[in-house]
């Protein structure tokens, strides 16, 4: 069966009459976060981009769960919806299958994506249904006043761990890597210019790409990617990937990150002339997830140093949706077209004699 690339899926979406803004994209609904919440400057990222897709908003769909992040659909001037909890990516996948005319966006939490929603997500990522997931992961349950979250760090005080938490926390770009995600990013919601840049790449790619966005809820969670934020300590913490490029970071590049030759795990180092061609070059392409499954445990859950953002994987391989739409055109090739009425009636039907 024949893959589908980015461009081909792309076309199946009609095309917007005229230019498109910023404006266009924006509901007139209010939009109700907390004051400062990190969730307006992902929506207004979202909006700011939509434009360059240059697709008619009418086939592009939101979907949401359940979470503070799930009321995006209603801020988008765009079809949506406001589904269930953690049920968003089985919802999207059904739209993305049956209507392949249709761009089609997920919304989810940590809490929504990876409690409940848990099988949901891992699924559709191995299909690699043509769905664009945005994980805002702010470490906490907002919507429900402060429990702590399947991404919420071991020892983390909240409202239902007051002696602290014992769970060891998900890395959601791990969780997409280990499911063979085709697609898998990391950005940072204060970050416009990076995210942007983050939310490009899952437009073009074919199949399933998650983004997973780091957002601060300043009410139950407050600080908690500060160290990726402040300008100084962000230097020496974020490793900004670039496909191609060595992977440095730190001022002026001073750090870098190399495979260690007896246990293949990768790890920090000062750059010298001595071991500058030991430097790893990142490489988003390669067919095998193991290196960008290595690159997403250098970030450690509690304090964040030598946490990488960027596009940790883009690898093409068959579309779920293109398959699916292969096999039924071959099914009516062979058999023709069946017949609903005959196939829920069959063969197999009495008559109830009261």
């Amino acid at each position: 069966m024949p893959e589908a690339n980015a461009n081909e899926l792309l076309q199946l979406v009609p095309k917007a009459e005229g230019k498109q803004s910023m404006k266009d994209f924006k509901s007139d609904q209010e939009v109700r976060w907390c004051p400062g919440c990190g969730d307006y400057a992902v929506l207004a990222a979202v909006q700011g981009f939509m434009p360059e897709l240059g697709l008619a908003k009418e086939n592009i769909t939101f979907v949401s769960g359940i979470g503070c992040s799930s009321r995006f659909p209603y801020y988008m001037n765009t079809y949506g919806m406001h589904s269930i909890h953690g049920r968003a990516p089985s919802i999207a996948t059904g739209l993305a299958t049956s209507r392949r005319d249709l761009s089609v966006w997920v919304v989810t939490g940590d809490g929504d994506a990876l409690s409940i929603g848990g099988n949901h997500l891992i699924h559709a990522l191995r299909r690699n249904v043509n769905l664009k997931i945005l994980l805002f992961n702010n470490r906490i349950y907002g919507l429900t006043k402060g429990q702590y979250s399947p991404t919420s760090e071991v020892g983390k005080i909240t409202k239902s761990t007051p002696m602290g938490s014992l769970d060891a926390p998900f890395n959601p770009v791990s969780l997409a890597l280990g499911a063979e995600a085709s697609f898998v990013a990391r950005t940072v919601d204060s970050d416009r210019k990076h995210l942007t840049s983050v939310l490009r790449a899952a437009a073009d790619h074919p199949g399933t790409a998650l983004v997973e966005i780091y957002q601060n809820c300043n009410i139950f969670n407050d600080g908690a990617f500060e160290v990726l934020k402040d300008k100084e300590r962000a230097e020496e913490a974020v490793i900004r990937l670039e496909h191609g490029k060595p992977i440095r970071f730190g001022s002026e590049g001073s750090k870098g990150v190399v495979r260690d030759p007896l246990t293949g795990d990768l790890g920090v180092v000062t750059v010298t002339e001595e071991n500058q061609s030991q430097i790893l070059v990142h490489d988003a392409h390669n067919p095998s997830p193991t290196t960008a499954f290595a690159l997403s445990r250098l970030a450690d859950a509690d304090t964040l140093h030598h946490t990488p953002i960027g596009v940790l994987r883009s690898v093409e391989r068959p579309v779920y949706d293109a398959l699916m739409s292969d096999q039924l055109d071959a099914a009516i090739e062979q058999h023709g077209k069946g017949d609903l009425s005959n196939l829920l009636a069959g063969n197999d039907t009495w008559t109830v004699v009261g």
